[in-house]
């Protein structure tokens, strides 16, 4: 089945690992690129921009950032896209409980399109990783392809296991020690699979985040995706993967690996 290609960025969270910054981290600048007619100047390139690039890739026919209230930074810089010769919209989170309540939101926009998700403080190559997801996905017909990256700080990690039929069994979310040795970065999924989430956080706010309190309550459990991921393949959704085993990425939500890039040690 042909599906509409929609990208997906969630850009809710709150940078607290990086500390006070100037701007949203989506916006830090790490590179510079040609704008395009009258901006064909050099033009600084923030780092969600990368993701973005990666997704016009695919040909995806728009993509929807996720914010929370105060980062209006983010769609004062981006626009509507024009400069990088992809559509942008923007929708706005409700919930502070974890990525699949930040990507709910785009439910009633994207339920019967095929989702390209990434994040967009994470850099990554080979640029053209969502192209083998895609035609992974074409020739599987699976629900959700991941894909995976040489595991480098498994504390910070979702790490995944395999099955004997070789897809992915279990999402290990930020174990305190382990062995394996692949983490999931990006995915592609179909509409099953967002309407399963869509159900899922329904289930969620329903039986435990009614309470308006809740919504304040600095002791609320975080939702990882790597947990709908799994009950997902519990319920017996195929979950394929890609892995990209001399693939590099670097995650800037960090005051180390943004440092990194201060002193030219990571290359893009």
């Amino acid at each position: 089945m042909s599906y509409d290609l929609v990208g997906v960025i969630p850009a809710a969270g709150t940078a607290s690992r990086l500390g006070p910054l100037p701007c949203s981290k989506e916006l830090l600048p790490v590179g510079y690129h040609h704008g395009t007619g009258e901006e064909s100047t050099y033009r600084p390139k923030v780092v969600s921009h990368y993701l973005l690039e990666r997704m016009r890739l695919v040909n995806v026919s728009k993509a929807y950032i996720i914010l929370r209230k105060g980062k209006w930074d983010i769609p004062s810089y981006l626009g509507d896209g024009n400069h990088i010769n992809l559509p942008i919209a923007y929708l706005m989170m409700t919930l502070p409980f974890g990525v699949p309540f930040t990507f709910d939101q785009s439910y009633p926009f994207v339920k019967e399109a095929m989702v390209v998700f990434g994040f967009p403080d994470i850099l990554f190559k080979p640029e053209d990783a969502f192209v083998h997801l895609l035609d992974r996905q074409a020739e599987s017909d699976a629900d959700i392809v991941l894909g995976l990256f040489p595991s480098l700080q498994p504390k910070n990690e979702d790490l995944v296991k395999f099955g004997k039929d070789d897809r992915v069994s279990k999402i290990v979310v930020k174990p305190k020690s382990s062995k394996l040795q692949h983490t999931w970065l990006i995915a592609v999924w179909t509409p099953a699979f967002t309407h399963f989430l869509h159900d899922y956080v329904a289930i969620l706010k329903k039986t435990n985040y009614d309470n308006p309190k809740a919504i304040t309550d600095d002791n609320f459990k975080e939702l990882f995706l790597g947990e709908v991921f799994n009950a997902a393949i519990e319920a017996n959704f195929r979950v394929d993967y890609v892995y990209f085993n001399t693939g590099r990425f670097i995650d800037i939500g960090t005051p180390e690996n943004l440092l990194k890039f201060t002193q030219n040690s990571w290359r893009i």
